[in-house]
Formats: C-alpha cells, structure tokens, sequence
C-alpha cells in the first residue's frame, strides 16, 4: 500500500505523480509483489485527505505530471523551479505544492486557450473525452463558481446554490465562461491520459492495482451540489464512539439516500464503479458498514456521542409506557438532568474570584438552563439543539466543558417524536444509574430486541446495496469492515464474495480474557491481511511504543523478540504475518522497507501516514524515504521482499 503523492522519481519532483508509478511498478515486480493498493486520488482541492473529495469522478491535479504535457515545452523552466524548491521536502507541504502547480497550469493553458479549444470542438480529441464523460460538465461548473466564490463551500455561495441538470449544462454554454470551463476539461483529460498509461504499465507488470472508494462523499462536493436528490444532507455521517475515539466521529458527511438512489438503479454508483474500472482491477470499499447502517449525527455537534443508526427500529413512547415509565421519566430518561451543586462544583474548579464566579453562573442559568419546577435540578433551554449552540453562548470555560459533557449524558435519544434510540454509553448516564434492578433489566430486554429487528434490515439493505456494487464491475471488491461490525456483515460479504480486511494488531477474541490474537491458520481466504493501514501506525512504532511485547512475542512463538525494533524483529514479524491464510497479505510501503537499515526515521511517529483526529499540514503528506531508482539498489530489502513472497500460508490445526 502506498499513497501516489508518496513516490518519488529519480530527479527531484514536488510530490509522487501518476508516471512515477511505471518505475514503481517494476520495483515491485523485482520484489516479487503481486498487488499494488492507492489511496483515494480524486480530487479533494486545497484539502488534503483523500477522504473529502470534491466528486467520486474527477482525479487530482497534484497528481499530474506537467513536464509530460504536450503544451509544457515552453515552461521546463518553471517546472524545474518547482520541483527544485520542494522536491527535497521530507514530506510535501501540500497546499504550496498545489498552488504552485495550480498556477502553472493556469499558465499554461492561457498560452495554448486557443488550440485547445480547437480540440474541444465536436470532432477534436478533447470534444470527444467531453461527450465520453458527461460528469465533467458539472465538475467545471461547480470548479469555476467555487473558485469564483473564494473557494467556499457552495452552501454559502450568493447565486446559483440550487441547480437543476438543465441549468447546468446552460452554465457550461455560456460562452463567457466557455475559457475557463474548458480548463477544467482540458486538466481532467491530461489526468486520466497519464493514470490510464500508469495503470496499463502496472498491468502489464502483473501487479493488480488496487483502488480506494469513500463510501461518503464530502458535504461540500460537486456531487452534493449538483444530484442533491440522492443525499441526505440533515444528518452529518461517521462512527460510533470506540476505544481511539471515546466521542464518536462526526464526519460532515451527508448521508445516502438509499431510496431515491434505488429509482434509477443506482445510476451514481454504477458510474463510479465503470470509471475506476478504467484504471484498476480491485478496489476497497471504504467503509463498508455504511452500506448496512451508518452513524448519523446531528451537525449542530462536534462529537457522534448522541449518534443513531439508520436505519433503526425505534423504541417508541409506548414500548416506555408499557415498562411503566410516565411521561415525566421518559423526559428523564431523555433529556440530561443537572443538579445545581454539580454545576457550580464544576465551575468553582476554576477558581475564579467570587465577582467573576458569580457574573459566569448567573450567565449560565439565564443563557442555557430552565429549572425543573422549584427543584435544584436543571435541563437545557429548547433553543439549545447541540453542542454547537453550548458554545455559541459564550460561556465561561469551566461551564462550557461541563455543559457539553452533561448534553451527552443521557440514556435515550429523542430523534423524532415518540422514537428513541439507545445512547451509546446510556449504561454510564445519570439516568440508567438510577433506575432499579428489574428497570434496568427490561429496558436491557427492549434494547435487545430493537437491535434484533434492526439487524435484519441491515442484512437486507447490505445485501441489496452491495450486490449492485459486485454485478457493476468485474473489479475484486474488497471491504475495509472495521468498527463495531454487526453480526450480519460477514455473513453478506460471504454470499457475495466480498473480501473482509483482518488488520492484525486488532483481530483479536475481544471477549476473551486477555483478548488473544487470533491464530493467522485462522483468517478466512476470502480476506485481506495487514499489518497496519493508512490511519494508524507503522508496525514499528506499534511495536515500540503501543503493543504489548511480551503478549505479542509469544503469539507469534519467538519470546526473545528484540523490544527496539530493526530489521531482525521487521523480519521475523512480517514473516509471521505473511502465513495468514487471507488470499492477499499487504502490507504499508513503510513497513516493507523497514526490512533493510537504510530506510528508517529517526522518529517513528514521521512515517505515519494520517493522525485521525487532528488536522494539520502533517497528515497525508508522507513520502518515500528515496527515490525508487534508489531503494531499488538496495540488495537486502530487494530479496528480504522476495522472500516473503515465497512463504505459503500456514496450514489449520
């Protein structure tokens, strides 16, 4: 696995693009490697996860060779200039490098505007990339309003927010604005001529080339723009809360509508998968419980504490009643309750003075609060939706914190009137606590059974939503089924086929005592094995900073494994792992050349690909510690890679 903008060529280049591929390719071939997998390359604009694209269809422009390009004779120098000023980069400062190539091809498309538009013309080489790839005219549209709105999310634009298709294609003929929507055109075309050379290369190698397909797609995309029909754009996707994030994911994502896309039978979906199959013979699907249930939150919060899946059976005011519970304690189990000590604890923590204490508190119970009759109990003013408006009221700090903790403790969420879905921690709320034995026990009962019934209708969504996936495409899917992955999964992805991802350090019997690795003669053929992906760390700073040596050591049956990890203990590991009975073992670009001493960070942690949960100019910017032409030299990660090629997977006890 291994980003593009990751590569490096023999000369200095700003960022690894589709060409360097090819060179990329044949190093693997020498490896013995058999599967080459990418990360999302589509373009996300001037933000730089892979996982915000601003459609499912266009590439990015980072990742275009400019040199390569027929228009660039004139402009060598320029290139050179940009390569020379960032190629030496340790990682690539991606929205410098971006911009500068921007700019330039802005450049260069002004000088050469008038034969390119010749080749737009109906029987030229770019009209007919046009007419075989309708996407293209909305991008352009969306691309040039975004950029003549400062790059805004289109929901803030002044005009043309709400389009129909009809209107769109007006905008792509106007002629004032023909110019710049043909740039657009003329960069895309570039991109997929370079991708489709690179891919056929790779082909041509033996090596399958495997692709990355976000389920989700960014709230501000031209996809979200341009088809609002089949998004749901009222909740915010993402994850439910686990053990590296304990308040949930909440993405900004608009959610599927599964009905609406059903009407043309998922028309988006079907042109999604016939565009990648263009240049890959596999793809990752991307989160693939989505495709079952996903996580929806509200986007008046930051955190997906209070988060629900849908679809979901509710439990309903009667069931409530049912157990005995009046309106007033569904309120009670509903909505979080705060006594007047516990608030004012909180705040005298800060140890303000008793002028500033006093003008904070009163602020909180006039701004956010309503008393509870006369008791010294208090809930949350009907004004307040979420977490964001908590910190819209310009609160002490103290206050804000407490506020926020408190609007995630309750055991119910009231998404809709007279419907309730189970919080993901209610066994810790305030309200669960105080409820007797046989009241907890049957509201224990009730959860049970809604996600019962739940179960089966993610089953069936699963099954219907992924079998259009496999039928679309002759690609291998392949599922990244990661989270809290209900027992319905499996069994789908079974049924059609679908490989399953086993990533080692957390395929584990959770439930067991001391939660033991599962045995690799244990991992199903119809799986993917690895031994870190692109969100968590590399295998060595797991090794020496997060894993339990000693536990992991006798796993894999060598308790002398040294505890600083070099090319010995990189190894005898990726030996282990690479019995795994999965059909593919893949593994991080990082993590295969740790198997030589030349390749290694002073400081693990630098070679992590992605941080979740932060945001900054570190994130996705990695890149190889040397050119190809370089690492391809070195003798010892060459054969200590062949070698591991040749281990057959271990046999079932």
């Amino acid at each position: 696995m291994v980003p593009v903008g990751a590569l490096r060529s023999g000369k200095p280049t700003a960022v690894g693009e589709f060409p360097d591929l090819v060179e990329f390719a044949q190093l693997c071939k020498k490896m013995k490697i058999g599967l080459i997998q990418l990360l999302p390359v589509n373009d996300t604009g001037y933000q730089s996860s892979p996982y915000f694209s601003l459609t499912a269809f266009a590439l990015h422009p980072l990742y275009l060779r400019i040199a390569d390009l027929p228009e660039a004779e004139k402009f060598k120098d320029k290139i050179a200039a940009i390569n020379k000023e960032f190629g030496q980069e340790t990682r690539f400062p991606y929205e410098k490098v971006l911009h500068a190539k921007m700019d330039l091809l802005r450049e260069i498309y002004t000088e050469n505007e008038s034969e390119i538009g010749k080749k737009a013309e109906a029987n030229g080489s770019l009209g007919a990339w046009i007419k075989d790839n309708p996407w293209i005219k909305p991008f352009a549209v969306y691309r040039r309003l975004k950029e003549a709105h400062g790059e805004k999310s289109w929901k803030e634009w002044e005009d043309h927010r709400d389009v129909t298709p009809e209107e769109i294609e007006a905008i792509w003929d106007d002629p004032k604005f023909r110019g710049e929507h043909l740039f657009w055109a003329w960069l895309q075309e570039a991109l997929d001529i370079q991708f489709s050379a690179a891919a056929k290369a790779v082909a041509e190698a033996g090596i399958v080339l495997e692709g990355d397909l976000p389920i989700l797609m960014n709230d501000d995309s031209c996809d979200a723009w341009a088809h609002k029909e089949i998004f749901d754009q009222e909740l915010s996707a993402g994850a439910p809360p686990d053990m590296y994030s304990p308040e949930g994911q909440n993405w900004g994502f608009p959610l599927h509508n599964w009905a609406e896309q059903e009407k043309d039978n998922f028309a988006w979906w079907r042109q999604r998968l016939a565009v990648a199959g263009k240049y890959y013979q596999a793809y990752r699907i991307d989160h693939v419980l989505g495709f079952f249930r996903i996580w929806a939150s509200s986007h008046r919060d930051y955190s997906a504490s209070l988060g629900r899946y849908i679809p979901y059976t509710p439990i309903t005011s009667g069931d409530l009643k049912k157990l005995g519970f009046d309106k007033g304690r569904v309120r009670w189990l509903s909505l979080p309750h705060i006594p007047t000590n516990e608030l004012l604890n909180a705040m005298r923590a800060s140890q303000m003075n008793e002028t500033d204490f006093a003008l904070a508190t009163k602020k909180v119970f006039s701004k956010a609060l309503d008393q509870v009759g006369t008791e010294e109990l208090w809930v949350f003013k009907r004004k307040i939706k979420g977490e964001k408006d908590i910190d819209a009221l310009g609160l002490h700090p103290s206050a804000r914190s407490y506020l926020i903790n408190v609007w995630r403790n309750r055991l119910f969420l009231e998404y809709a009137k007279g419907r309730f879905f189970p919080t993901w921690n209610f066994r810790g709320s305030r309200a669960y606590n105080s409820l007797a034995k046989e009241e907890k026990d049957n509201l224990e009962q009730l959860v049970q059974k809604r996600m019962a019934r739940s179960e089966k209708i993610w089953e069936a969504q699963g099954r219907k939503l992924l079998s259009v996936l496999v039928e679309s495409s002759p690609m291998l899917p392949c599922a990244e089924d990661l989270g809290a992955v209900p027992y319905c999964v499996p069994k789908v992805l079974t049924r059609l086929k679908i490989f399953g991802l086993r990533v080692v350090r957390w395929h584990r019997q959770w439930e067991n005592p001391n939660q033991p690795y599962i045995p690799f003669e244990d991992y199903p053929d119809l799986s993917v094995c690895t031994a870190a992906v692109h969100d968590s760390s590399t295998l060595r700073e797991w090794w020496e900073r997060e894993a339990n040596q000693q536990q992991f050591a006798g796993f894999v049956g060598v308790p002398s494994l040294p505890r600083v990890y070099n090319p010995g203990t990189a190894k005898i590991i990726l030996a282990k792992i690479a019995t795994a009975r999965s059909r593919f073992r893949v593994f991080q670009i990082q993590d295969l050349l740790h198997l030589s001493n030349r390749w290694y960070s002073e400081d693990p942690a630098s070679e992590r690909i992605n941080v979740p949960g932060t945001c900054n100019e570190f994130n996705w910017t990695y890149r190889l510690p040397a050119a190809t032409s370089e690492i391809a030299k070195d003798k010892d990660v060459i054969k200590a890679v062949q070698e591991l090629s040749k281990i057959k997977p271990a046999k079932r006890m």
